[in-house]
């Protein structure tokens, strides 16, 4: 081999090396535009992010994709549509959406939830959530003269809950005999729970209870300690609720630090 033809050879082999490299690095050349592989990595990410699994079925369809937007991209910059008012908008409104979205993602990179931040709502929330359970029944009426003829019934042996069926007013619970299920005595408006607490397990009020929405006869069926979810089963949620208050927090803060006139 003479030095020409193998100089020949080399240059034809470094370039071939040179256009595999191109490929690698590119998804496809489109009216001579390369289109960047990191297009194609960047949609695959957002899949996955979604939650839908990046399989080489999906890959394909996603290269599809870049390619398509390539496409018509070229021919909206060749209609010139890129220099009007309209999409200068609109592309302002979306750069501002993106550098929003990362300024509240690394604050939150930033200033994690810790465990112990976590367990201290926990114990927070199971403080005010302890004690003791009611499970409670209730028939609601208008008038006083109605909720004492109804327990002068009760003490005669009338059954309370075909009573609460025919004349409680609370449709919630009037069709169900009364019945409240088990609930914190907190849970119901103060006058109701005062009259709660002072009950025993199958006793009955011996007077009408009034509130804000008629007279009650209330009844207790059983009392419980208060049955609470474990700190790892409401862990997620609590995580959530404090990531989300301290990114409100965040935002007032630079709200009120910022200069408006």
């Amino acid at each position: 081999m003479n030095k020409q033809v193998f100089v020949a050879t080399a240059l034809a082999s470094l370039l071939g090396l040179g256009a595999q490299g191109a490929f690698a690095q590119n998804v496809a050349i489109v009216n001579g535009k390369a289109v960047p592989k990191a297009r194609l990595d960047s949609l695959a990410q957002q899949v996955a992010k979604s939650g839908k699994p990046v399989t080489p079925e999906m890959q394909a369809q996603l290269r599809e994709e870049v390619i398509a937007r390539e496409v018509f991209m070229q021919e909206a910059e060749k209609e010139g549509l890129a220099t009007s008012e309209d999409f200068k908008a609109q592309m302002e409104l979306a750069r501002q959406t993106i550098m929003i979205r990362a300024l509240f993602a690394d604050y939150q990179k930033k200033n994690p939830v810790t465990d112990a931040d976590l367990k201290a709502e926990y114990d927070k929330f199971a403080a005010a959530n302890g004690g003791k359970e009611y499970k409670a029944r209730h028939i609601l009426v208008e008038k006083e003269a109605d909720a004492k003829a109804i327990i002068a019934n009760l003490k005669k042996g009338a059954k309370f809950e075909d009573i609460a069926k025919k004349q409680s007013k609370d449709p919630g619970s009037g069709a169900n005999g009364g019945d409240l299920d088990w609930s914190s005595p907190s849970s119901y408006v103060p006058e109701f729970s005062e009259a709660l607490l002072k009950l025993n397990k199958g006793q009955l009020s011996e007077t009408p209870v009034k509130s804000q929405f008629g007279y009650h006869v209330i009844r207790v069926d059983d009392i419980r300690t208060a049955q609470l979810p474990d700190f790892q089963q409401l862990k997620p949620q609590i995580a959530q609720q404090m990531e989300q208050q301290k990114l409100v927090t965040f935002q007032q803060t630079l709200r009120e630090k910022a200069k408006i006139e």
